[in-house]
């Protein structure tokens, strides 16, 4: 895998006059967002894809998910071009970004999992057992019959993971999972993740600004930073490395790598 990503941008100067001057020839400029990114994940790791915002890392992701196409390079995830071969990815994969649902707004939650079985032609019986280990781990049971506005931040995050597991994908793309939750609903999440991932071996890439979702969570590491992949390790050589201390220090707003979580 080696990705580039390029978007044509309009130069605007400062001032009415640079709005002006923009309006009648709106020049366009070129602006890497990804350049020549490069990694490997093997089957069934939980990794932690970490930058500071604009790094690139919701780029690459979109690359992998098949929803942006490279400007040159090419990737493949479980031996599809994503991006080529956007119906066959879908089904192999799922996916929760963090300010973004897949879930129907004004229908009860349950009938969202009941289109989507559909939609990924689930089984009865495949349905039926996801959805005891869903209710196992992410206790959705108690709010599965209210509609999907009524629901609060920590019921919509864990409903839309349950959403993006439906179909029992073989990878799964977080983009940060626990971001505004509270303590006791932020650790429900980290155990259900582990749980997926111990008794389906699904593959987990995870993004986030919380550290405390690093520790408990991964050990294979990859760092974004304006574009290029600057660190592709194991978490205790990260916590080794000093000259990364400034950078990962900016992506966890200060919080160093060895510090424990209260929780």
């Amino acid at each position: 895998m080696q990705l580039s990503k390029e978007f044509k941008v309009s130069r605007k100067e400062p001032g009415l006059r640079g709005t002006v001057k923009s309006l009648l020839f709106n020049e366009k400029i070129v602006k890497k967002a990804v350049e020549n990114v490069s990694f490997q994940i093997e089957n069934g790791e939980i990794v932690g894809f970490i930058g500071k915002n604009g790094a690139g890392k919701s780029t690459t992701i979109k690359m992998l998910t098949g929803i942006l196409v490279p400007t040159s390079g090419t990737c493949y995830v479980n031996g599809i071009e994503p991006y080529r071969n956007r119906q066959k990815n879908a089904q192999d994969i799922g996916v929760v970004f963090g300010q973004r649902t897949q879930l129907w707004w004004d229908l009860p939650l349950v009938e969202s999992f009941t289109v989507l079985k559909g939609i990924y032609q689930v089984s009865d019986f495949d349905y039926k057992n996801r959805m005891e280990f869903i209710n196992d781990i992410l206790g959705i049971r108690e709010f599965e019959s209210d509609p999907v506005r009524t629901l609060s931040l920590g019921q919509r995050m864990r409903a839309d993971i349950a959403a993006a597991i439906i179909h029992n994908p073989k990878v799964l793309y977080l983009d940060e999972p626990t971001i505004g939750l509270d303590v006791v609903v932020k650790d429900k999440m980290r155990k259900a993740i582990r749980e997926l991932n111990r008794n389906f071996g699904t593959t987990i890439i995870l993004t986030t600004h919380d550290m405390t979702d690093i520790e408990r969570l991964c050990r294979h590491i990859i760092i974004i930073d304006d574009g290029k992949i600057i660190f592709d390790d194991g978490l205790e050589i990260l916590q080794e490395k000093g000259e990364l201390t400034e950078t990962v220090k900016q992506i966890f707003t200060g919080r160093k790598l060895d510090e424990n979580d209260e929780n």
